[in-house]
C-alpha cells in the first residue's frame, strides 16, 4: 500500500473515495496532523497501492488492520469518504476491537443503498451499475478518460489544489487503476451487499461511536430521506448531521469539516 503518515497523538486512518487517491485530504491531514497521528493509503485497486483483484470491503479492512498493527496502532480512529466510508463501516463492523471512532462522509453502507433503489436512485447513481460491468466500462472509460471523469465530476486544480489534481490525473489515466476501480464498484453490488444484508439480518449494529456526515449540496438526503432512521438501524450511537458543501467535503469544507471531527474525537 501507498501510504504518507504524520503527525503525534491518538492514530485516525482516513479512507478516500472514488476516483480520488489518498492526497484528497491535503487540507485536512495537516489540521489533524497539531494533535493526532494521521495516516493515509491509497486503498487497495486505487492510486499507487498495488491491484490484487479481490477489491471486497472486508479485504480492504483486513488490509487497514494490518496496515495500523505495522505501524504500531491497535486501536484507531476511521474517517471514511464515498467508497471509503463502504471500506470504513466494514472495518468497524468487521474488526470492532479495532476502531474507537468512525466518521462517515457522504455515504452509508452499501446494503443500505441498495435496499432502497429505486428509479431515481438508478438514474442519479446510474455510475454504480455502469462502472460495476469491470469488462465493458474500464476499457471504454481508458479510451477518453477526460470524457467520463471530466464530465462526471467538473473538478479543476484550483478546487483540488494543483497536487492533488496531478495525483487523481495519474490515477483516471491508468488503465489498470481504472480496471481496479471498476473492480470497487463490481465488489459492492456482489459480495459487499451480501456481507452488509448478512449483518443487517443479525442485528448487528457498530458499536464504536460514530458521526454521519451528508453534504448538503448533495444529492444523498434527496435520494434517501430520513437518514438518521437509517443509521438508527446501523449504529445506537450515532449523530448524523449536513455540511454545507458539496460532495467532496476534505477539499471543500477542511475547516468545517475537522471541526465536526474533533468533536467526534
Amino acid at each position: 500500500m501507498r501510504v504518507r503518515t504524520g503527525g503525534a497523538g491518538p492514530p485516525v486512518l482516513l479512507l478516500h473515495g472514488h476516483p480520488r487517491t489518498h492526497t484528497t485530504w491535503h487540507r485536512v491531514a495537516p489540521l489533524l496532523a497539531d494533535d493526532h497521528t494521521v495516516v493515509c493509503p491509497d486503498m487497495r485497486g486505487y492510486g499507487e497501492s498495488t491491484k490484487p483483484g479481490d477489491y471486497s470491503k472486508r479485504a480492504m479492512a483486513r488490509d487497514f488492520v494490518n496496515l495500523m498493527r505495522e505501524l504500531g496502532h491497535d486501536r484507531f480512529a476511521v474517517v471514511g469518504h464515498d467508497r471509503g466510508a463502504a471500506a470504513a463501516i466494514r472495518l468497524a463492523l468487521d474488526h470492532p476491537g479495532a476502531v474507537t471512532h468512525l466518521a462517515v462522509l457522504d455515504g452509508l453502507p452499501i446494503g443500505a443503498h441498495l435496499r432502497r433503489c429505486d428509479a431515481r436512485f438508478a438514474q442519479a447513481w446510474f455510475h454504480w451499475f455502469f462502472l460495476a460491468q469491470q469488462d465493458i466500462a474500464a476499457p471504454m472509460i481508458s479510451q477518453n478518460p477526460e470524457q467520463w471523469y471530466g464530465r462526471r465530476y467538473r473538478d479543476t486544480p484550483l478546487a483540488m489544489g494543483v497536487e492533488n489534481w496531478a495525483d487523481y490525473q495519474r490515477a483516471i489515466h491508468d488503465p489498470a487503476t481504472v480496471r481496479a476501480m471498476c473492480g470497487d464498484y463490481r465488489a459492492g453490488l456482489e459480495v459487499d451487499r451480501v456481507h452488509d444484508d448478512e449483518d443487517h439480518a443479525r442485528g448487528r449494529k457498530i458499536t464504536c461511536p460514530v458521526l454521519a456526515l451528508w453534504a448538503a449540496k448533495d444529492d444523498l438526503a434527496d435520494l434517501h430521506g430520513d437518514l438518521p432512521a437509517i443509521w438508527a438501524e446501523w449504529a445506537d450511537d450515532v449523530r448524523v448531521r449536513p455540511l454545507d458543501c458539496g460532495h467532496h467535503m476534505a477539499e471543500e469544507a477542511p475547516v468545517e469539516l475537522v471541526r465536526e471531527l474533533r468533536t467526534l474525537f
